[in-house]
This record gives C-alpha cells, sequence and structure tokens, in this order.
C-alpha cells in the first residue's frame, strides 16, 4: 500500500516536473489598439476604468516563452510595450534580452511600442522583428522607425506567408494572410506549433466570410484559438461600423455554434474594444458568453503548449 501510494506522489511530481518545462503563452494585453480605457472617453465604459474600480488593460499582444531554453518572443509591439515587457519579465524571473518580435500588421497598436527599442529608451542591439514584405519596407522607408534599422536597434527577418519558421527544436511558426485593412501592410495571424498542440492568434480581420478559410474547420484542426472579439455586436458604436470592420463576436459564437462544448472551449477572444461589454467584469455579456462555451482571455493568463 505504502509503495503504491509513493508511485503515485511521484508520478504527480513528474507530472507537475514536464508541464513545467513545456513551452506557453503568456497574455500580455487583450484591449484592441487603443487601449481600455481608451484616450477621450468619459462614457460608463471607461468611467469605471479612471476611477480605479476595475483594472487597466493593456493592448493586445502574446508572449511564447520557452522555459527549458529560456527563450522569449512578443507577438506584436504595442503602446503598452514597457508594462508588458516587465510583466514577461516578472512572470518568468528573467529580464534577458526577447529572443525576437513578431508583427502582425501596421495598425498602431501592433507596431508602435518598437520605439521603445530605440536610442531614447533601451537602445536595443540588432533586436530580431519578423515581418512579411510590405511590413517590411514600411518599417524600413518610414521613420521613425527607418532609423532604429538604420542604427541596428532592430534587424527584421523578412518572412513570407505559409513559411514555417523553426524557433528551436520545439517551437515553429507560421505566418497567413487575413482580409484586413492593408493601408500600410499586410495583415497576418499566425499558427504557433509545439510537439503537443497548435495555436492559432488572429487579433485583427475584417469578416470571416471573407477569408479563403472555413472557421469551422480551423477550430476542429487546432487546440487554442485567439481570435479577434473587438466588437461585441453591431451597433456598439456611434459611427458607421462598415468603416471598421471586425467579425462581431455575436457572429462568431452563431457561426461556431453547432460544435461540441470541448471545441467552443478552445476558442478565445481577445483584441476587444473599450467599448465591448466583455471587458466588465460582471457584464450579463460575459455570463452568456461563458454560458455558451466560449471564452475572452485575461491579461497574465498562461496557456500552455
Amino acid at each position: 500500500m505504502r509503495l503504491i501510494l509513493l508511485i503515485i506522489v511521484f508520478s504527480f511530481f513528474e507530472s507537475l516536473m514536464v508541464s513545467a518545462q513545456k513551452p506557453y503563452i503568456l497574455i500580455l494585453g487583450t484591449a484592441q489598439d487603443g487601449g481600455f480605457p481608451q484616450a477621450g472617453c468619459t462614457k460608463e465604459c471607461c468611467r469605471s476604468v479612471w476611477e480605479n474600480k476595475i483594472p487597466h488593460q493593456g493592448v493586445s499582444s502574446l508572449a511564447l516563452v520557452d522555459p527549458i531554453s529560456n527563450e522569449k518572443w512578443i507577438f506584436d509591439a504595442t503602446p503598452d510595450f514597457p508594462e508588458q515587457l516587465h510583466l514577461l519579465n516578472d512572470y518568468t524571473k528573467s529580464a534577458t534580452p526577447l529572443d525576437g518580435i513578431f508583427l502582425t500588421h501596421a495598425h498602431i497598436g501592433h507596431y508602435t511600442g518598437l520605439m521603445h527599442l530605440g536610442r531614447e529608451v533601451m537602445g536595443s542591439g540588432k533586436m530580431k522583428v519578423f515581418a512579411m514584405p510590405k511590413m517590411k519596407d514600411f518599417l524600413e522607408n518610414n521613420g521613425p522607425w527607418s532609423q532604429l534599422v538604420k542604427i541596428q536597434n532592430i534587424e527584421i527577418q523578412r518572412i513570407e506567408e505559409a513559411e514555417v519558421i523553426v524557433l528551436n527544436e520545439r517551437i515553429k511558426v507560421m505566418p497567413f494572410r487575413v482580409p484586413h485593412r492593408d493601408e500600410f501592410s499586410e495583415t497576418v495571424g499566425y499558427k504557433i506549433m509545439t510537439k503537443d498542440k497548435s495555436m492559432i492568434f488572429i487579433p485583427d480581420i475584417d469578416k470571416w466570410q471573407k477569408w479563403d478559410k472555413n472557421l469551422v474547420d480551423v477550430v476542429k484542426k487546432h487546440d487554442v484559438l485567439l481570435l479577434d472579439g473587438t466588437f461585441y455586436k453591431d451597433g456598439e458604436i456611434a459611427r458607421p461600423m462598415s468603416e471598421v470592420p471586425h467579425p462581431f463576436i455575436t457572429e462568431t459564437v452563431e457561426l461556431l455554434s453547432d460544435l461540441p462544448k470541448n471545441e467552443k472551449n478552445k476558442v478565445k477572444f481577445i483584441h476587444l474594444n473599450h467599448t465591448n461589454p466583455i471587458l466588465q467584469p460582471k457584464s450579463k455579456e460575459r455570463m452568456d458568453l461563458r454560458m455558451k462555451g466560449f471564452a475572452w482571455v485575461e491579461t497574465g493568463q498562461k496557456i500552455e503548449l
């Protein structure tokens, strides 16, 4: 009996050790480009944050961490880069430099944090920045980003659609194009792959119907999906929402409504606009979303890969 108990205890601690060595995602931010609260907003949705009644939420960003090699990468360099880098370093108990930054596109919430790598702040040396061809061209030919390239604060790694980027023996990353307002660059999502799991990250897309992939099939093929949840429903902002097209959370939920619960549980919403009721801790929309089998991400949340 005692031997059986020892075996059980040993197996438990062994599983904990294995789990602790797996690559993982750390959520660094959950909000749309303007953050939460958003500049100039005095409406009820932001008032509670200004009054410190509910937490501030940084702009949508992820960290990918390999605890074995102690490598760490960030997906999207946001205006909240200082706080997010601190969160990552504090969580990992390591202030070693990032091993790279993956960019999705050239909208303000997704790349402007690169400014902190310049000589005015960190003065980084050849920080690897993974960017699609148009994004690379945009950074190299427009100031102040071009200065980062010129004085080698950053070293842009050109990537291509569907190119598998091997980060190390445990982790691979693949960009894929998605339809979005591509004024200055392409827009991509990323597939992050380990030997155990695959994850999809799409913070921005116009509408699922415009994509050349079937979202239902994509959900079935992957283990975790962090999807564009910018707006909860139509009419959420006081201007034509066609100017800023995104799939409403209500549309995504309806599109995936026939999936079994274990498939729905894979889907977590990110990139939430300040008007989105999912940001409000006690909203009925949160409760309804959870009841339907879906979720949202929280800053500081760990997702094991």
